[in-house]
């Protein structure tokens, strides 16, 4: 039994890894693939409701309208809230002006040759390549947006249809294996989403909160991007504590207040995610912080941004199909963050 087991674990491993590999080649159709199917996952409820008592098809349109309008109103908000910062940033120019060059004139007297470095890095074709990336980027976010739109049409419309034809088949335990899992994941992200958008929100109010009582401007937009960028967990909250600090230094001229604001937000950050959200989502929620860095950083290696968003649902997908098996429970109790007897 050990040396089939020993044999066995070369094979695993060698299937992750090409199973891996073909994701992050595949990505351009099974990344947005795997978000709507996310998407799905979390609307079905609402489509349930409306089709109970309206056509499919109306209940459709309805469930599709709620889900691109609180899309919307999220990009409308980044959006405003990068608006104002790029406003202050030009109205303000010759603040980071002063800086740069303070910063500069610092470097050099320390034997860094900073001015020749930018000169052989700053050239028109190296402005021409960062342009060919963003241009580059849209293109690919078009793609995502319009597959992923397409999939969670046809998923929706799928959902009744695929569980009919689960519950045709012969086999009980392979229809158990099935629905089981199926239902649990669900509601499972339901929850994640659910405390996500609290813990964000509750986030969003604190910065805008400590903002004002620090006097930093623009204090409702550090608000909103906090709220909105909580959503990608970890690398979101760095850049919505990044950005005031640095406003903060171009604001009152001080590295040591900078750092204050930096260290106070990203306490706010650590406390709200790593106290209060582990508390608020229960033990069926539980992750270890560990294994919650490790899927963010490894699929937004794979996927970009959309995997950085991506990678938490897809380990508590993983979690919760390891705990349904005698032979990968010990994943699951491994990957939990809480006491395996509260699980």
């Amino acid at each position: 039994m050990n040396q089939d087991r020993s044999s066995a674990a070369p094979l695993v491993l060698s299937a992750a890894v090409l199973l891996f590999a073909a994701a992050f080649f595949a990505r351009a159709i099974l990344a947005p693939v795997t978000f709507a199917i996310f998407i799905v996952a979390i609307i079905w409820p609402l489509q349930d409701a409306f089709q109970k008592r309206l056509p499919k098809l109306l209940a459709l349109v309805l469930t599709l309208g709620a889900t691109l309008a609180v899309l919307a109103v999220m990009g409308l908000l980044i959006v405003w809230a990068f608006g104002l910062v790029a406003q202050w940033l030009v109205a303000n120019v010759a603040r980071f002006q002063a800086l740069y060059l303070r910063a500069i004139e610092t470097l050099e007297a320390h034997g860094v040759a900073v001015r020749a470095l930018m000169a052989t890095s700053l050239n028109p074709s190296s402005v021409t390549g960062v342009l060919r990336q963003i241009g580059g980027q849209g293109y690919g976010l078009l793609s995502f947006l319009v597959i992923a739109f397409a999939f969670t049409v046809l998923g929706l419309l799928e959902v009744d249809i695929g569980r009919r034809n689960i519950d045709r088949l012969e086999n009980p335990r392979l229809r158990a294996a099935l629905l089981g899992p199926a239902g649990d994941v669900s509601a499972k992200l339901r929850k994640y989403m659910a405390v996500r958008s609290l813990m964000s929100l509750l986030t969003g109010a604190v910065v805008w909160v400590f903002a004002l009582v620090a006097g930093i401007e623009l204090a409702t937009a550090w608000g909103v991007i906090a709220f909105v960028l909580n959503y990608i967990p970890f690398i979101g909250s760095l850049v919505a504590t990044v950005f005031p600090s640095l406003f903060t230094l171009a604001q009152f001229e001080s590295w040591r207040l900078a750092l204050l604001v930096f260290v106070a937000l990203n306490g706010v950050q650590f406390f709200i995610g790593s106290y209060l959200e582990p508390r608020v989502a229960g033990a069926q929620l539980s992750l270890s912080p560990f294994m919650v860095l490790f899927a963010v950083f490894f699929w937004s290696f794979l996927w970009g941004i959309a995997g950085a968003f991506i990678g938490v649902p897809l380990l508590i997908v993983a979690l919760t199909v390891c705990a349904e098996h005698d032979s990968t429970r010990w994943l699951a109790i491994l990957m939990s963050g809480g006491d395996a007897k509260n699980r």
